[in-house]
């Protein structure tokens, strides 16, 4: 790829394929996969990565809202597409670009049935998320008697997956959480399915599910941040290539003497001649001001420069004293050499807050 010229969010298609089939090569060859692409495909580009994860054949899709899942129906995307978190007031919305919900109070399987009632539907695609620990959203077990009373009252809805999600499944220290996290799913699938007449799909892990505890892999997979290059491990992460590479340039190089400072509030007060580099990239794009004060750094020549002051809303800078570099120059915040998680890492944060942090205003390019 020719250098960056401008602040951009360098996708690779050919990493993102690498990691469709690595975590394919996981599971059985009839267990179905779901990608998951809220949150604008973690920050990459939602629409792009769909059609490309479409074209290798992934099963479903997976968004946050209604909102997400109406714009990879504009963008043609045929797959199924399961809301995790719908709200009522967009149920008629859902229905009308054929997007499937996750089901999971009392409140909102009501809500949905009404809705579901008035617009003539018949068994249309629902998904029952029960809660086994994660305690985010979720039935309880000893909802199912009045899941199955709702369910028996309408031919609106139909089941087709019964789901929940764990929660501390990269953490092999809490192997008796998760194991108990799976047999309590189990035990709630197996006493929904004796009372409907079909099997719907069960699930349960997500990435580091998919990774760790093969025995729960049922049905069908979701991966989320896996397909984006991070395994939430040390030993998983060599298997799996990060995508996207946020990279910018230097604007301007300036001589700092001693005791002249950088930056608003004069957050930063030169301690000896240094050189520093301004560049194109704020909080406004994504990169909390945390970074500042010497806690973010990025590459310059394969070199570590340390953002010095504050951050502004459109541009930080760094410290090059030690770098032999140019106006101009290409500047790597993250990527596959320097990646997201060491950078997150830096204010004890995570890959997931700062890949998906980043603006939509930062231009997006794609590579094979």
């Amino acid at each position: 790829m020719p250098k960056a010229q401008e602040t951009l969010v360098e996708i690779n298609l050919t990493d993102l394929k690498h990691n469709f089939d690595y975590l394919k090569s996981k599971i059985k060859p009839d267990t179905k996969f779901l990608a998951v692409v809220k949150a604008f495909a973690y920050g990459s580009d939602a629409i792009k990565i769909a059609q490309s994860l479409e074209s290798y054949g992934v099963d479903y899709f997976a968004v946050a809202y209604v909102k997400e899942g109406v714009a990879l129906r504009d963008a043609g995307i045929k797959s199924p597409i399961l809301v995790l978190h719908p709200q009522p007031v967009n149920f008629k919305l859902l229905i009308e670009r054929c997007l499937e919900p996750s089901l999971y109070s009392a409140k909102v399987l009501k809500e949905f049935i009404k809705i579901a009632e008035s617009e003539n539907q018949t068994n249309y695609p629902v998904h029952i998320k029960f809660n086994t620990g994660l305690n985010r959203l979720g039935f309880w077990e000893n909802d199912i008697s009045h899941i199955m009373s709702e369910l028996n009252s309408t031919q609106s809805i139909k089941v087709v997956s019964v789901f929940s999600h764990l929660a501390a499944s990269e953490d092999l220290d809490e192997k008796d959480f998760t194991h108990a996290q799976i047999e309590s799913f189990q035990k709630i699938s197996a006493e929904i399915n004796d009372q409907l007449d079909h099997d719907p799909m069960l699930h349960l892990c997500n990435t580091s599910g998919i990774l760790n505890y093969p025995q729960a892999h049922l049905d069908m997979v979701r991966s989320g941040i896996g397909l984006y290059g991070f395994g939430n491990s040390i030993k998983e992460n060599e298997f799996l290539r990060p995508i996207a590479t946020l990279k910018t340039v230097i604007s301007q190089i300036h001589k700092i003497e001693k005791g002249e400072s950088v930056g608003y509030n004069r957050a930063f007060i030169s301690p000896n001649f240094k050189k520093t580099a301004t560049l194109p990239l704020g909080h406004a794009d994504g990169l909390a001001r945390q970074y500042g004060h010497g806690n973010g750094f990025v590459t310059i020549n394969n070199q570590k420069a340390p953002i010095i002051g504050n951050v502004c809303m459109d541009m930080i800078m760094v410290d090059i004293s030690h770098i032999d570099c140019k106006e101009g120059d290409e500047v790597i915040v993250f990527g596959a050499q320097s990646s997201a998680e060491d950078l997150a890492a830096r204010i004890n944060s995570i890959s997931y807050e700062l890949i998906t942090a980043i603006s939509q205003r930062v231009k997006r390019v794609f590579v094979n």
